[in-house]
C-alpha cells in the first residue's frame, strides 16, 4: 500500500462529496450499507486492475477500452500506447471516465480529466512502482515512454453490490 493518511483522507472527502451531489437513484442503488470507504477502497485495489476508461471522439461518440490500472496515492493511474487513438482523445479533450467491476460485487467509478504524468520527473515513484510492479526489463523494453495519466477526479464512486445477494 502506498497511500499515506492525507491520501486517504482526500479520497474519503472525494467519496463523501460524490455521493452527497448524486442523484436519488444512484444513492438508493450505492446504499450507505455497499458504500465502501476510502480505506476499504484502498485495500480491495491492490494491484493493477483492468479499468474499463471512456474517451470522447471528436464528433462526441464515447469510446471504451481496458487499460491496465493502479490505484496509487488514492488515485486510479492508467497507460496507453503512445499510437492509441485514447492517447489522440485525451490530447484534444481530457475528459474521461474509468469503472472497474469485480463479478457482481465490487464497482469502482471514478469521472475526471486525464492528466499526463511525468515519469521522468516529478512522478519518478510511479516509474519505480511500475518497474516493480512489471518487472525492470518488461518495463524498459516494452512500457518506457508510453503514456501514463492519473485521473484528476470530479466524482468516485465504490460500492460492494454483494450485500445485496449475500446473506
Amino acid at each position: 500500500m502506498r497511500e499515506t493518511p492525507e491520501d486517504i483522507a482526500r479520497l474519503q472527502e472525494l467519496l463523501d462529496r460524490s455521493y452527497a451531489s448524486a442523484g436519488r437513484h444512484h444513492r438508493e442503488i450505492h446504499s450507505d450499507r455497499a458504500r465502501l470507504t476510502a480505506r476499504q477502497v484502498v485495500d480491495r485495489l491492490q494491484g493493477m486492475r483492468v479499468f474499463v476508461v471512456a474517451t470522447v471522439t471528436s464528433d462526441g461518440r464515447p469510446l471504451t477500452g481496458p487499460v491496465d490500472s493502479f490505484l496509487y496515492r488514492g488515485e486510479v493511474r492508467f497507460g496507453t500506447s503512445p499510437n492509441a487513438l485514447r492517447a489522440r482523445h485525451i490530447a484534444r479533450s481530457p475528459a474521461v471516465s474509468a469503472t472497474y467491476v469485480e463479478g457482481e460485487g465490487l464497482v469502482v467509478t471514478v469521472h475526471g480529466d486525464a492528466e499526463p504524468l511525468d515519469l521522468d520527473g516529478a512522478d519518478s515513484d510511479f516509474t519505480e512502482f511500475l518497474r516493480d510492479h512489471y518487472g525492470a526489463d518488461m518495463f524498459d523494453q516494452n512500457l518506457n515512454g508510453a503514456p501514463y495519466y492519473r485521473i484528476a477526479p470530479r466524482r468516485f464512486f465504490a460500492a460492494d453490490m454483494s450485500v445485496y445477494t449475500s446473506g
